[in-house]
């Protein structure tokens, strides 16, 4: 789940920086591409490595099906990893897409103001994607993190196993949902389909 959400940071400033930049894209050197995969594993590692070496602790979620952080558990060690994942691995990478995609829709718009009839639909397009994309990301992520909270900060028993189902499945699959987004609403990609 957290390579997921750090690979959509990355991602989004990674197109960020391809779409204003002032040179063009090179598509046969990889390097980027790498240092980016390598730069969300590791990332993800540093974040999900702790409850491994006692900082936190790992066990079954919800229904006992799935497998994350104790989010139960009350005492000072659980509750400063768990507020560290919350900013380090959702608004941190929440911040990061805002960021990039809000200044990859003001360049777009000042490109637009020179190409009034073609950029303005081009803007249109890249901003539905877009919004699109992040509407997912809160739907996805933030009932879990909503959930996750209440469980740590909440009376013991407030979220039970059934109602914590829903939620984990929402995150755990959003993966699944941008590639799918981009498909449908990059016209580029759906007219080589």
């Amino acid at each position: 789940g957290i390579v997921s959400l750090i690979s959509l940071a990355v991602l989004s400033y990674e197109r960020y920086c391809t779409m204003t930049g002032t040179t063009e894209a090179d598509t046969t050197n990889y390097r980027k591409t790498w240092t980016g995969i390598v730069l969300s594993w590791t990332y993800s590692l540093v974040w999900t490595a702790p409850p491994l070496f006692g900082w936190s602790s790992y066990g079954p979620e919800g229904p006992g099906t799935t497998c994350s952080v104790n989010w139960h558990s009350k005492d000072i060690n659980n509750t400063s990893y768990i507020i560290c994942l919350f900013i380090f691995c959702l608004v941190i990478p929440f911040v990061v897409i805002v960021y990039s995609y809000g200044k990859l829709l003001c360049a777009i718009r000042q490109v637009s103001g020179i190409n009034k009839g073609m950029g303005r639909t081009r803007e249109q397009r890249v901003l539905i994607m877009v919004v699109v994309m992040v509407i997912c990301f809160l739907l996805c992520w933030l009932p879990y993190a909503t959930v996750a909270l209440i469980a740590t900060f909440g009376k013991p028993g407030l979220i039970t196993p059934a109602a914590s189902i829903i939620p984990s499945i929402l995150a755990k699959s959003s993966t699944v949902y941008n590639p799918i987004i981009y498909i449908f609403l990059n016209k580029q990609v759906s007219k080589m389909l």
